[in-house]
């Protein structure tokens, strides 16, 4: 088990200045959803800017304290689209 500020605190180190949004989906500590802006996805695909995350991630999934990772990352300028 693991919680969404340790989720947050570990991704801050990896995307300093991003703007991070995490949910606990279950309530049990082990799947979670997770919204990443960060001008450090600017020219990278969705599968690189995915891979950023899961690496940065890779001891928590690994031992298994994340159990089920949902990934939502946007560029600053994807964002502001978005209207969100």
């Amino acid at each position: 088990m693991i919680s969404a500020d340790e989720i947050k605190v570990t991704l801050e180190k990896t995307l300093p200045g991003s703007m991070i949004q995490i949910q606990d989906l279950t309530g049990g500590g082990d799947h979670f959803q997770v919204v990443i802006v960060s001008s450090m996805f600017e020219g990278k695909g969705l599968l690189d800017q995915h891979q950023m995350v899961y690496g940065a991630l890779r001891e928590a999934l690994g031992s298994e304290r994340i159990h089920a990772l949902a990934l939502k990352t946007f560029t600053p300028e994807q964002w502001e689209r978005l209207g969100s």
